[in-house]
């Protein structure tokens, strides 16, 4: 079962694509790109439609959702981590 999606391999984001995924879950992520398949535990609930961090990132660092920057990091997140306007600011303001 894919939970979460993602078109390249460098985004550092992932979109959950189903509901109830619970801390604790392993799950499968699709890199659409690559038609590849990748694995990470939740360590947060994450909601449908929300991101959930693929890797961690510091304050300052860049995110990448379906190849593109949606902003910076402006408090930790760690991979498996709910990544969302908590954690993650627009560049424009």
């Amino acid at each position: 079962m894919i939970h979460f999606v993602l078109h390249e391999a460098k985004d550092t984001v992932a979109v959950a694509v189903v509901e109830g995924i619970k801390a604790g879950a392993d799950l499968t992520a699709w890199i659409m790109d690559d038609d590849k398949q990748i694995s990470i535990r939740a360590l947060q609930d994450i909601p449908i439609g929300h991101k959930i961090a693929l890797k961690d990132m510091a304050v300052g660092d860049t995110v990448f959702k379906y190849g593109t920057d949606i902003g910076k990091v402006v408090a930790p997140i760690k991979a498996g981590e709910h990544a969302h306007v908590h954690n993650i600011k627009t560049k424009r303001w």
